[in-house]
């Protein structure tokens, strides 16, 4: 992990087209802005984890009833 410190109204820079600027910051309170495009999701760390255990639970088998059929074969 590359640690930094920063300034309010410091920025650093990510590849060529992600910017993470300390907007402000308040006690213990630190507000981050993040200029990304769109193809790159942003999320905070807590709602990337629900989106992912929401994904593992759509993605994972169920299983319900198997169907079975012999196809008038004998």
């Amino acid at each position: 992990m590359l640690v930094l410190s920063r300034q309010r109204d410091e920025s650093i820079v990510i590849g060529d087209k992600v910017v993470v600027t300390i907007v402000d910051i308040r006690g213990d309170k630190v507000r981050v802005g993040i200029q990304a495009p769109g193809e790159i999701p942003v999320h905070r760390q807590e709602v990337y984890e629900a989106i992912q255990r929401e994904n593992r639970r759509k993605n994972s088998p169920v299983s319900v009833g198997v169907e079975t059929s012999d196809h008038g074969v004998s």
